[in-house]
């Protein structure tokens, strides 16, 4: 059997077409045939929630008509985007549960792994962006004020939804439709134009994806609980500080929801690297890469659901967003209750 990873419909968008003298590995039917009946129903079950958390996320943060301020910018862009990854996954459980036969045609091939692929880089790009934020009023509070951090925040996201569409390029040109008797299905798959393509999605995906923004973020957040140990440790406190601690814990759980979601996704590509550069040979290693990753793709495409449910059971300022808005879409027959008894009533609905 051909390695069923070089053929997914997955994030990386590393897949290529088996070569001819393509291994015969079949020694796991029992988890491929489970793969096939469960991994689409959690993708769909992830793509439901993501998408009415996403939806009301962004509805809370832009229903208002107010002007956002910079932190709201770059986490209403992160919801925005994993509003657009989570249309996608409709698809790939659908190639999925087709034992990956695509079956949408040539350009849903090249569009939907395009968005996937663009909102990898977005989705992490963002976060660094969202930790720098972080680390710049807290560390340095002078150089981080009102208008100008907004408009350095509008710039920043779109500077990175720009990078992100330019970095998923070659997929929408090189993503196709073709055949593979191997496995008896017309598959989704990248076509490699070069030998050396392979060492270049690595460098792509691994070091710009991953590496290098994990390097930016560990410093940066790093930095922002020093500063915070040391405001505390002082007791110097300042307008705004505890929103700005309510704030930051936000950020952090965030990155880290992030970075434990995309980990596994980013092991698996690089191993699964080794395996098509032969640095890595045998069917245990072509099995253990090729269902891992599946199952990895399964926990990053996670992160787009998990982060509208941090927004909502962590941060105590998008909660309070959120009564705010209910104020404001309160029918008139409401407005003799007294301001405490429906504040009551909120906090029932947000206990844990």
């Amino acid at each position: 059997m051909a390695s069923r990873a070089l053929l997914e419909l997955q994030a990386s968008n590393q897949s290529q077409l088996p070569p001819p003298n393509a291994t015969s590995c079949d020694s796991a039917p029992e988890a491929w045939d489970l793969l096939h009946r469960v991994l689409p129903t959690f993708i769909i079950a992830v793509c439901l929630c993501g998408l009415l958390g996403n939806l009301f996320v962004l509805s809370v943060f832009l229903l208002p008509r107010r002007r956002l301020n910079a932190a709201e910018i770059y986490l209403a862009n992160l919801a925005a985007s994993d509003l657009v990854f989570v249309l996608g996954l409709p698809f790939w459980a659908e190639n999925i549960r087709n034992e990956f036969n695509w079956p949408f045609g040539a350009p849903l091939c090249r569009v939907v792994n395009g968005v996937i692929k663009a909102n990898l880089f977005i989705s992490i790009f963002l976060v660094v962006a969202i930790s720098q934020d972080r680390y710049r009023l807290l560390v340095h509070p002078m150089a981080s004020r009102g208008r100008r951090r907004r408009r350095r925040a509008h710039a920043a996201c779109a500077l990175i939804w720009a990078v992100g569409g330019l970095l998923s390029t070659p997929t929408f040109l090189l993503r196709s439709v073709r055949a593979v008797p191997e496995l008896n299905v017309s598959a989704c798959v990248l076509l490699f134009p070069h030998p050396a393509w392979p060492f270049a999605r690595m460098v792509e995906l691994n070091v710009l994806g991953f590496l290098l923004p994990l390097v930016a973020i560990v410093f940066f957040n790093y930095h922002i609980l020093a500063a915070l140990r040391g405001r505390m440790e002082v007791g110097r406190t300042r307008r705004g500080g505890p929103t700005d601690g309510k704030t930051t814990a936000l950020i952090l759980t965030l990155v880290a929801a992030f970075l434990i979601c995309w980990a596994p996704y980013h092991f698996f590509a690089f191993l699964e690297f080794l395996f098509q550069v032969r640095a890595v040979r045998g069917c245990f290693w072509e099995n253990f890469t090729d269902l891992g990753l599946q199952w990895a793709n399964f926990f990053a495409f996670l992160n787009s659901c998990l982060n509208p449910i941090i927004y909502v059971f962590w941060g105590r300022l998008f909660r309070t967003k959120v009564w705010e808005l209910y104020k404001q879409c309160l029918p008139r027959s409401l407005t003799s209750m007294s301001l405490s008894h429906r504040k009551e009533i909120l906090q029932l609905f947000w206990r844990n």
